[in-house]
C-alpha cells in the first residue's frame, strides 16, 4: 500500500506540509515529537497515521482514507459551510463590528477587552475559530499554546443563549477540552482572573 506524506496531501487541497500538519495538529492526529518532528497519537493511528522516521527526523504518513476523513475535511477546508442553525443563527444576530487592539473585529465590548487583554501579554490566538471535532461549534477565543478555549458567556438571562451555552458545555466535557469560562462577573477583573486560569493549563507569566 502506498502512503501519503503531508506533501502528497496538500497538493490535494493546495496547501502546503506544514498546513497540513497544522491541521492534523489540531485536531490531535499527531503532535510534536520531544527532538525533531512529529509522531502519530494513538487517534491518528486510528484514522490511518503511520509513524515514520528519515536521518532523525521523524513524521507521519497516511492511508488514503485520510482524503475523505470528514474531521480532517472540516479543518483543511475551513471555508465550508456549518450545518448548526443555531451557530449560523447566532453570527448572523451579532455583527462582529468592535475593533481590537490586535486588529480582530469581535462581536461585544466583553470580547473586545479580553482580546486586547491577551495582546498585551503577547499570547497569540485566534477568534471564533471552528473547533476541531465533529460537531459544528466556533469557540470565542482559541490560543494555540496548550490548545486552550476561552468563552465568554454574557447574555445568560436569555433562554436560547443558556440552550446554546449548555450544548456548547457538553461537547467541551465530551471532548475533554481545556476551556476557561469568563462570565459578568469575571469580565472586570481580567488581570486577576485570567492568569489563574491560564496556569491550570500550564501557561505561566
Amino acid at each position: 500500500m502506498k502512503y501519503l506524506t503531508p506533501k502528497d496531501i496538500g497538493k490535494k487541497f493546495e496547501k502546503s506540509a506544514r498546513e497540513v500538519n497544522s491541521v492534523l495538529n489540531e485536531i490531535s492526529f499527531i503532535e510534536k515529537a520531544k527532538n525533531i518532528g512529529w509522531i502519530v497519537t494513538k487517534k491518528g493511528m486510528e484514522n490511518g497515521g503511520i509513524q515514520k522516521k528519515y536521518l532523525g527526523n521523524n513524521y507521519v504518513c497516511w492511508e488514503s482514507g485520510i482524503l475523505e476523513n470528514q474531521l480532517f475535511l472540516k479543518n483543511i477546508q475551513p471555508e465550508t459551510d456549518i450545518s448548526d442553525s443555531e451557530e449560523i443563527d447566532f453570527r448572523k444576530k451579532f455583527e462582529a463590528k468592535y475593533r481590537t487592539k490586535s486588529g480582530h473585529y469581535v462581536r461585544s465590548r466583553a470580547e473586545a477587552m479580553i482580546a486586547d487583554w491577551l495582546y498585551g501579554e503577547y499570547l497569540a490566538f485566534a477568534y471564533e475559530k471552528l473547533v476541531p471535532i465533529e460537531e459544528d461549534i466556533y469557540c470565542d477565543f482559541f490560543i494555540p499554546i496548550k490548545k486552550i478555549y476561552i468563552e465568554f458567556w454574557g447574555m445568560e438571562e436569555d433562554d436560547k443563549y443558556l440552550k446554546r451555552k449548555n450544548k456548547k458545555l457538553e461537547i467541551y466535557k465530551k471532548y475533554n477540552l481545556n476551556l476557561i469560562e469568563i462570565d459578568n462577573n469575571t469580565i472586570n477583573n481580567l488581570d486577576d482572573f485570567l492568569p489563574k486560569e491560564l496556569l491550570k493549563f500550564g501557561v505561566k507569566f
